[in-house]
């Protein structure tokens, strides 16, 4: 499988945004939807701290 997990880093911790995400999508320079293998989608705010795909991770930074 090829899906990663979404997490937000809030003071310091990665906090899970959304599991078996297959499509990224960015909307503007600082928003980008996220779509999971069951078509389920949320959008986050923030830039990417890094995407690891080894591990099937990626990061943003929370933006208030």
């Amino acid at each position: 499988m090829c899906e990663a997990s979404a997490y937000q880093r809030i003071e310091g911790k990665d906090v899970l945004v959304m599991d078996s995400v297959d499509l990224l999508e960015p909307i503007d320079e600082e928003t980008y939807r996220l779509t999971n293998i069951f078509g389920d989608q949320k959008t986050i705010r923030g830039k990417i701290l890094f995407m690891n795909l080894v591990n099937h991770k990626m990061v943003f930074e929370a933006k208030s």
